[in-house]
């Protein structure tokens, strides 16, 4: 049924409710009854809440208050009147941000009183922005913005993926079509690559710290892999939301290895998809972002191939060419080189050998003189100059008188010979004066 053909019909019962107890109130005249005021309040109670059914209302936000209980307290109201209303904790913690003061939304509950005070209010069960987005866009916003003024949006800080992953991890519904699909597109593109699954709620309360544990786990546990998807099928804004809370956005920045994020469709955007690495408009794109198409990848190994074997051929061949020159070159130096040292051995010798010759001349000489200073002192150099040496029998040298004997025979050596003699008579000669003294 729309929405406001249900108002409608809520409008129309309250009034039928009103003449009813004004039909009540008539009789009540005529047989009036006394109640307490506690008894009154809880009988007015019981007529609101049995007339008046759960509805919509709308309105601006005036004095949102959140108390220490987790229920909200607020005013709803208009140009013409007001209504004071309640939120308790366990609808509120569905609110994906706090309204703000002014905002105009539409909540939706039940009239009732409270007793106690005998205050009419309106207990609500949701509240919803009525501007585009809502109060989804207003937390998106807010939480974008706050992340951004940390740097956490910066494209500067996007890590290039791995070329050939060889482990990919995923953090996402064990049991969702989003993991079907990834696991389908590695396996047909790189079934060499090894894949981790570390599973998470992706809905629902708490799913957001979920998600986040699940993806510090592979850093807790030491699990080693290239690369990391995050996501999970399409929904609505509410099921996507776990992706758009700032537990999910820390944990995707603070992951040491590049994150790819897959949520939704390609229309959705989320938290999750500005802070990572690289955003993926579905999970199966996501898998083809991670690992190389392996026929595509043999198509390259091949090309690479050829192009390496004529790059192995033209560098060989300028390789040869550089070696027949610098052959050339070397011969050439090696030829200089030789005649250089034949003129410096050639020239070393004549050198030496004038060096020799002057020292056996010079030897000569000393020789010469040698020869000569002994020659003068040979005594066969003075019986060449007439005189003659007396010996005995025996080879002796005769040299004083006393020596000989008269008429005994002795030898007399002369320049060229020797003659017999024999002592006929020794005569002393007389010592000069010098030799006497």
């Amino acid at each position: 049924m729309p929405r406001t053909l249900r108002a409608a019909r809520s409008q129309t019962d309250v009034q039928e409710s009103f003449d009813f107890d004004a039909a009540r109130t008539r009789r009540q005249r005529e047989d009036p009854i006394t109640l307490g005021v506690a008894a009154l309040n809880a009988r007015v109670r019981q007529m609101l809440e049995a007339r008046v059914p759960p509805l919509w209302v709308e309105g601006e936000i005036s004095g949102w208050k959140r108390y220490a209980s987790g229920h909200r307290y607020f005013c709803l109201k208009d140009a013409d009147a007001q209504i004071n209303a309640v939120l308790f904790r366990s609808d509120a913690q569905r609110l994906p941000a706090e309204p703000e003061e002014g905002m105009h939304v539409r909540v939706f509950g039940s009239v009732t009183l409270y007793d106690k005070r005998g205050d009419y209010q309106l207990v609500a069960r949701r509240v919803e922005a009525t501007g585009d987005g809502g109060l989804w866009r207003l937390a998106f916003e807010k939480l974008r913005a706050r992340l951004d003024g940390e740097g956490l949006l910066d494209p500067a800080r996007k890590r290039s993926l791995p070329l050939h992953p060889r482990t990919v991890g995923i953090v996402t519904s064990p049991v969702g079509a989003a993991l079907h699909d990834i696991l389908h597109v590695i396996e047909r593109r790189a079934p060499w690559t090894r894949v981790i699954l570390s599973p998470a709620r992706v809905q629902g309360d708490g799913a957001a710290l979920d998600v986040a544990r699940a993806i510090e786990l592979f850093e807790r546990s030491g699990i080693a892999i290239d690369v990391l998807i995050v996501g999970r099928g399409g929904g609505s804004i509410e099921d996507l939301w776990a992706f758009n809370e700032e537990p999910v956005a820390r944990a995707i920045a603070a992951c040491p290895v590049p994150v790819i994020s897959a949520v939704g469709h390609e229309v959705d955007v989320t938290i999750a998809d500005l802070v990572a690495d690289l955003r993926a408009p579905t999970p199966s794109a996501a898998a083809e972002y991670a690992v190389p198409d392996g026929s595509a990848l043999r198509d390259e190994l091949a090309a690479a191939r050829m192009r390496l074997a004529r790059t192995l051929r033209r560098f060989a061949v300028r390789r040869r060419e550089q070696l027949d020159v610098s052959r050339e070159r070397l011969d050439r130096r090696m030829h200089r080189l030789v005649e250089k040292r034949h003129e410096e051995i050639h020239m070393a010798r004549e050198r030496l050998d004038r060096r020799v010759h002057r020292i056996i001349e010079k030897r000569r000489a000393v020789i010469a003189q040698l020869a000569a200073r002994i020659d003068a002192l040979s005594p066969l150099q003075s019986l060449a100059r007439g005189y003659a040496v007396p010996l005995d029998d025996h080879g002796r040298i005769l040299r004083r008188t006393a020596e000989f004997t008269v008429g005994d025979p002795f030898h007399l050596r002369v320049a060229d010979g020797t003659i017999a003699a024999r002592t006929e008579r020794t005569e002393r000669a007389q010592r000069t004066e010098e030799e006497q003294s």
